[in-house]
């Protein structure tokens, strides 16, 4: 099965736009077609950006969300520190994807991190879903 990281900001884009190719890359992993793993420092920062006032979510909303990752994806917790991107949170992501050999990083931001980190392969939403194909939707 494939396995995924997820950015921050591919979470937040999935929603704000529940129609769009991020939603459908979250979508997977909570239906559980593909391995979406985390860590507590990601779930950390998951939780400080959708509380955003700007973002305008409703408290229960980020609670619900936030459950539902933690019901659906794998914890997993790095044993080591990465220094690969000049935005130190940025790192975490790297972390979390060698600790867990995930297949795919997914970011809306390619820019902020390295084409490839170790195993672990960094796209967007789009060349992640070209890659694997609509039929892996359904």
């Amino acid at each position: 099965m494939i396995g995924l990281v997820v950015d921050t900001n591919v979470l937040v884009s999935a929603n704000l736009k529940a129609d769009g190719l991020e939603a459908m890359v979250v979508a997977l992993a909570f239906n559980r077609k593909v391995r979406m793993y985390v860590s507590e420092p990601m779930l950390a920062e998951y939780e400080r950006v959708l509380r955003y006032p700007r973002l305008k979510f409703q408290a229960g909303e980020v609670n619900r969300l936030l459950a539902l990752l933690r019901e659906s994806t794998i914890l997993v917790e790095p044993t080591r520190t990465v220094a690969a991107c000049r935005d130190e949170a940025d790192n975490r992501f790297l972390e979390c994807a060698e600790a867990a050999g995930a297949d795919f990083l997914v970011t809306g931001n390619k820019r902020h991190f390295p084409q490839r980190w170790k195993a672990t392969r960094v796209l967007n939403a789009r060349e992640l879903l070209g890659l694997i194909g609509r039929s892996f939707l359904k």
